[in-house]
Formats: structure tokens, sequence, C-alpha cells
């Protein structure tokens, strides 16, 4: 798979020469892109034709003039599990669970720009399916870190979807830690990171991991996070497949068996993963037995990748309750995806892993995303 990583400054705006635990890119007061009208002519009329977002620009500068700044688009990257271990249930009826998780490059972009409203957020999105109210993860943020702090910004968000829902990637959850961090950044920072990840684990337990640097130990339900150094090279190229169908998370947890899961320390994966990197035998997946029970073709999947993907990938795996399979080690898909009319709407995606730096969000790195590998038999 054809792939180009230009690093992409997650800000509309100009870098700020200032450096501060708030956004360290964060742009001077009232800075914004000029936009100007064309025209369009004949021999008939003049007419006018001004850029839409001209009018929300000057909206959102006017709605709090000290504010530092009026908008601001970040990248919400995804996670995969390298390994996943379920290790009892609780009295509560979660799981607890051992994980190592690491950002990859694929994810969504969120745009925010500060709403007149004082009571209402106003999310949109370009795909369907996805609800804009109070159920989703980014609104519940949003209203969350109201609770927390007292701030009384509302905002219209846009949210440039490419990280698909079902998949075991946590997309909703980074979605949620993305939107907390803006919060924070038109606030003025008066959160700390730490304090971020603590409350978001009141709407979420993967969306502690996202304040980490990008690859975590996880424990409990996923939110006591351990911030670790990164364990992998980030030149490392994936391959993310994942089948139109979904898997219900607590469909799988409802199949689960734990005493039959494995039975292997997950600090010795974690160490063994440290010390000679990837290889089939330390991307155990304890959800990946009940996940093919509920999801049959996922199981077929999983053996069609790595029967040809022999010498191709290091290892092959489910990432989360499913339904995404990675293969690690290239950044191409096996052949059949293409040849087989079975698999002729699955997602493709390449990827690598990623981190970000200390006070700063996540970067995006360009990367050829495939939705429908029948517009892709070119690029690879």
């Amino acid at each position: 798979m054809a792939s180009s990583h230009l690093l992409h400054n997650q800000s509309l705006f100009f870098p700020s020469p200032f450096k501060n635990r708030c956004f360290s890119n964060a742009p001077p007061t009232k800075l914004h892109f000029q936009r100007t009208p064309f025209v369009k002519a004949s021999n008939k009329q003049l007419e006018i034709v001004y850029d839409p977002d001209e009018r929300l620009n000057k909206l959102a500068d006017e709605v709090d003039k000290e504010a530092p700044f009026s908008r601001l688009t970040l990248f919400s990257p995804c996670k995969i599990n390298v390994f996943l271990r379920i290790t009892s249930k609780r009295e509560d009826g979660y799981h607890d669970l051992a994980s190592l998780f690491h950002t990859v490059s694929l994810g969504d972009i969120i745009k925010f720009s500060l709403s007149p409203s004082k009571t209402t957020d106003r999310l949109s999105t370009n795909v369907s399916g996805v609800p804009l109210d109070d159920r989703n993860l980014i609104i519940k943020a949003l209203n969350l870190y109201r609770k927390k702090t007292g701030s009384s910004n509302f905002f219209w968000v846009h949210l440039d979807k490419k990280v698909p829902t079902g998949a075991g990637l946590g997309g909703g959850s980074s979605n949620a830690a993305t939107a907390l961090w803006a919060a924070n950044q038109f606030n003025g920072c008066v959160a700390t990171e730490r304090e971020l990840q603590e409350w978001s684990s009141e709407i979420g337990s993967d969306i502690p991991f996202f304040f980490s640097h990008g690859a975590a130990y996880c424990t409990g339900r996923g939110e006591i996070v351990k911030d670790i150094s990164p364990p992998l090279p980030f030149d490392i190229p994936m391959v993310l497949i994942k089948p139109k169908e979904a898997c219900p998370t607590a469909e799988v947890y409802k199949h689960l068996q734990v005493d039959q899961t494995s039975n292997v320390d997950p600090l010795t994966l974690l160490e063994k993963i440290s010390m000679n990197g990837i290889s089939q035998d330390v991307c155990i997946n304890d959800l990946e037995p009940p996940a093919f029970e509920v999801l049959p073709s996922l199981k077929r999947l999983k053996q069609r990748v790595t029967a040809a993907g022999r010498g191709q990938y290091d290892a092959v795996f489910m990432s989360g309750s499913g339904s995404t399979i990675v293969g690690i080690g290239s950044p191409d898909p096996p052949q059949f995806v293409y040849d087989d009319e079975d698999y002729s709407d699955v997602f493709l995606s390449d990827a690598n892993f990623i981190n970000r730096e200390e006070n700063e969000w996540y970067k995006e790195l360009v990367s050829t995303t495939v939705s429908d590998p029948s517009e892709a038999s070119a690029t690879f």
C-alpha cells in the first residue's frame, strides 16, 4: 500500500511562540485566515459568491472577544490492543483486563468553534448513523467538562469520521478525549491532563488511555493507565481490515468464558514485546474466541489473512472486541481481499504507531485509507 507520512499541524492557526502547559500551538488572539469572495461572471449577470465558512468564523470570533482563540481543529487517533488479557470477572459485572494499548495513525478530524449558544452544543458529521445528541461521546465529554469546571462555553463541532464504528479501535473514546482536551484549551487550560484523564473515566473505560502519550499498560476496566515508553518502533507498518459487520461489545462479553482464557502473565507479554518486538505468540486477545462465536465470518477472515500473509505479517490478531483484524509487518492487505466478492465491502487502512509530546495533542500522519478495495486496486 502506497503511503506518504507528512506531518500536519493539528491546528488551523499559526503556531504561537509562547510555551506553557496549555496548548503549545495556540494561536494569537483573533488571528484567522482571510477568505476572499470570488466572482462568477457571465454575459447576463455578475454573481458574488462567498465562502460560507467566513460567516461562521466571524460569528465564532464574536462569541468571546477575550478568548485566546475561537476555532480549533484536532486529530483524534484510534488505538489497537497489541495484547488483551481478561484476568477476572468483577462483582459489578465488569471484567478486569490487562492490555497494551497503542495509538495508531488512523484517526478522525474534529473541528471545534465557539458557539453563541449558552445552552446547546451542535454536532455535525460526514457519515450517517452517528448520533448527534447527548448519546454521542463528544457531547457527553463537553457536558462533563462544563460540569467539572463551571465553564460556560458551548460549541459547534464537526466530526470528519474516518475510523469505522464497531471496530474495536476506540474511535468514539478518542473523540471524547479530544473533546475534553479542546474544551480545556478554549477555557485557558484550567484543568491538568491528570484531571482530564480522571474525569474521563466517568463516561467511558477506554477514554483515559488517550491522555497517555500513546503507549500504555492498562488494567482495571481499562481506566487504570500506566504510561510507558513506546515499546515498538514507529516505522513498523500495519494494515487494518474490518468487515462490514460489527461486533457488539456486550454480546462478545456475554460469550466470554473467563476460565478458558489464556493463563499467560500479561506483564510477561509486555516484557517480551519491549525486548523482542512483535510476534504472533505475544499478540494474545482473550476476546477473540467469543467474538468469533458472535461473528463466525470474522474467524474465517483472520484465518485467511494469516494463511495468505505468511512471511508478510509478523502477527495477525483482532483488536479490542472486534471486528478489526490487524496485520503487523506490512501495510498491504492480502490479495484475496480484492479478488473475493465476499470482501468487496471491507474497510482497509494502512497505519503506523504514533505518540504525542508532553502538553500537545496528537498530530496527523497522512496515510492512505481505503474503504472500498475496488477503488484501490491501482494503489497497492
